[in-house]
């Protein structure tokens, strides 16, 4: 609902301070060393830097916010962009990640999940998919 200018003239929206995508994630976590560890060495991610219990990570236009929760080992619902989530369930196998979901196809594309070492779930999707049903 439109509220109009502050000073009393009439505007109206279009769509200014509409989201457009979404600036980060935040994903909780138990060990904050242990799981930049993950995010770094298996996902490819930069650790940016660290304070008060967040640590920032970024790899291309993707942000993670990794902070120390009493409640991890949740859906985060979080979905990754990848050029291809076969490949990328190829790779994280021989990492060693278990996976919760292999590939499957679904109305956005094809996405696969699996756990963080605080067995957070973390979807990828393919990233060039259009919507189908």
């Amino acid at each position: 609902m439109p509220l109009g200018d502050p000073h009393g003239g009439l505007f109206e929206y279009t769509v200014e301070g509409l989201p457009e995508s979404i600036f980060a994630l935040r994903i909780p976590v138990s060990d904050a060393e242990k799981s930049a560890e993950f995010y770094r060495d298996v996902l490819g991610m930069r650790i940016l830097g660290s304070k008060g219990g967040r640590t920032y990570l970024c790899r291309g236009e993707c942000r993670i916010i990794l902070e120390i929760s009493g409640s991890t080992g949740i859906d985060t619902g979080a979905y990754l962009a990848v050029d291809s989530p076969y490949n990328a369930h190829r790779r994280l196998i021989d990492e060693g990640v278990e996976f919760v979901e292999d590939p499957v196809r679904t109305p956005f594309g094809v996405e696969t999940s699996f756990f963080d070492p605080d067995r957070n779930i973390i979807h990828v999707m393919d990233a060039g998919s259009d919507f189908r049903l």
